[in-house]
């Protein structure tokens, strides 16, 4: 009996050994793969912004002004100013305003800082004719003067044209250009200012003087909200007289 208990125990020995076997225990076989790591996707990158639409910039285009017939060729030598720009001086970058606008200031009311007219009239100053000669500028009493033109209502400005009496050369001094929304000036912009030694009180400005000819002398201005121009001169080299010929401003009516 004990015999045959010894051969059980023996075959269920053989037995599990058998089943350990058959599942590879102690048998060199590959390791299982490991899992495949998980797949992280990446959203395509946002693009970029676009630039600000075009609809929000301006298209502007060059000032172009309709110019009156030359008097003279050259600069005389003998004209004296101690504001005249050097001659390496950069040139102006061209006056450039956006599409659409025009000069406003045509057969506008212009009155003045006083009420000695030596030659001509006030209405000179915007009835269009710019040729030099007499009948076509208003002379001024001699010091600092000014003339003033209403435009009728709000406008942003952004260029204005001068031309004083261009018959000969000659240079004006402190030539000041004001802008306001006020007829008395109490809160102003001053747009170019030549008066250099502030010998008219108007504060001491950065600008050239320059020779008057038939190109007159064109100011940039960006777009200031104003109904009124003033225009300051305190005679020139040619003699105390002030006289103007005729300004023009570029500008539209406030939306």
């Amino acid at each position: 009996m004990a015999r045959i208990m010894t051969r059980l125990a023996l075959c269920s020995v053989l037995s599990a050994a058998a089943v350990v076997g058959i599942c590879g225990c102690g048998e060199d076989r590959p390791a299982a793969p490991a899992a495949a790591p998980a797949t992280t996707q990446t959203a395509p990158a946002a693009p970029a912004s676009q630039p600000a639409a075009s609809a929000g910039i301006e298209k502007m285009t060059p000032l172009k002004l309709d110019l009156p017939r030359p008097m003279f060729i050259g600069t005389p030598k003998n004209l004296r100013s101690g504001n005249m720009p050097p001659k390496d001086a950069p040139k102006d970058d061209p006056i450039r305003i956006p599409a659409g606008v025009a000069n406003v200031a045509r057969d506008k009311d212009v009155t003045a800082g006083t009420d000695e007219i030596i030659i001509g009239e006030l209405e000179y100053v915007t009835d269009g004719d710019k040729e030099a000669g007499d009948g076509q500028f208003v002379e001024l009493a001699p010091g600092t003067q000014w003339v003033q033109i209403d435009l009728g209502a709000a406008h942003d400005v952004f260029a204005i044209a001068i031309w004083h009496d261009h018959s000969s050369a000659r240079v004006y001094r402190d030539v000041v250009v004001q802008l306001s929304s006020d007829a008395y000036f109490i809160d102003k912009t001053t747009v170019f200012n030549n008066d250099h030694d502030n010998s008219s009180n108007l504060g001491r400005g950065k600008d050239y003087e320059y020779v008057e000819t038939n190109q007159g002398r064109a100011i940039g201005v960006a777009g200031v909200k104003a109904r009124y121009v003033r225009i300051y001169s305190n005679g020139s080299t040619a003699g105390g007289e002030n006289a103007y010929t005729e300004v023009e401003v570029f500008a539209r009516p406030v939306k």
